[in-house]
């Protein structure tokens, strides 16, 4: 039986390992969308992926030396030793999403507990742990900096994780 997995990719290869997966006859996704790219003489529209340095490859589990023996391919995600398995309807609505004319942007990914750091606002610069997300796609973050239990609450688009690279 085929799966989807998550692919990892070398920088900016993500359209590479996609051509590589068809020249291979391996059925793959990539989740393109577009922006608007500034150049220093010209703006252009350009198609980048969703997800960078990722792609989604729907293939037997056994199989997966051939995902891994492509040009491009950095590792197969894993989740305690064991390749992460994607649900068909994950990607089917990520392609719904995108053919359907929707505009969708990447968003971090955030639990209770991650730390991050304030990017953009009035509290730019400020860093502080999830302490809950609520149903309007808020965070409320606690506050390092004073020192006590006061939270703010603040769009998720102002967030960036501050545990990225080891952080």
């Amino acid at each position: 039986m085929r799966e989807w997995i998550a692919v990892y990719t070398k920088p900016r290869h993500e359209k590479v390992v996609d051509s590589e997966f068809k020249d291979k006859q391996i059925e793959s996704y990539l989740p393109l969308i577009s922006k608007k790219h500034r150049w220093s003489d010209r703006m252009k529209w350009v198609e980048t992926p969703l997800f960078k340095s990722y792609i989604f490859a729907r293939i037997e589990l056994k199989k997966y030396l051939d995902v891994l023996q492509t040009h491009g391919v950095h590792h197969i995600v894993k989740f305690q030793n064991k390749i992460a398995v994607i649900p068909n309807y994950q990607i089917e609505s990520l392609k719904t999403m995108i053919e359907g004319g929707f505009d969708p942007f990447p968003s971090d990914y955030f639990t209770v507990g991650d730390k991050v750091e304030v990017i953009g606002g009035p509290l730019k610069g400020i860093n502080g742990v999830v302490s809950r997300s609520d149903t309007q796609d808020k965070l409320i973050i606690k506050i390092d900096a004073i020192q006590h239990a006061v939270a703010v609450q603040i769009e998720r688009k102002y967030l960036r994780s501050a545990n990225k690279y080891g952080n």
